[in-house]
């Protein structure tokens, strides 16, 4: 395996992410976050900006961007171990995890859920917050 961890999240949680980020690259694991590899956009730029202009991408179907960046997480996503879903995240991210556990991932939740979901059970762990996830690696 290529990555340790898969992070799936939406964008808006950058500072979230970056924080997640380092705390896995400190304990020396192997991390993949799409905005790290996105040709198409940076990590610096305002995470609300790019995704207003994400989102208003015309005819996404056949867009080079949204095709390429599929190709590249769908590939990262089979080279990870594990399928980390930080909460809040979007539709995309809640696809993800559900293609982990399709692929016989180990998949985690971090974040509360606090409204009964019986597809929340695809995830073999639950952290309610990064701290107590990282903890759980000691």
């Amino acid at each position: 395996m290529k990555y340790q961890y898969f992070i799936s999240s939406r964008l808006r949680n950058r500072d979230l992410i970056l924080d997640l980020l380092k705390r896995l690259r400190t304990k020396g694991k192997k991390v993949y976050y799409f905005m790290e590899t996105d040709q198409y956009h940076s990590m610096e730029t305002d995470p609300e900006e790019t995704m207003e202009e994400y989102e208003l991408t015309h005819n996404w179907w056949n867009s080079k961007m949204v095709k390429d960046i599929f190709k590249k997480d769908m590939k990262a996503l089979k080279e990870s171990e594990i399928l980390l879903l930080l909460l809040p995240a979007g539709k995309s991210s809640h696809i993800e995890a559900g293609v982990a556990y399709g692929m016989g991932k180990k998949c985690i939740v971090i974040g509360d859920q606090r409204e009964a979901e019986s597809l929340y059970l695809i995830f073999n762990e639950h952290y309610s917050t990064i701290g107590e996830f990282i903890s759980s690696l000691d």
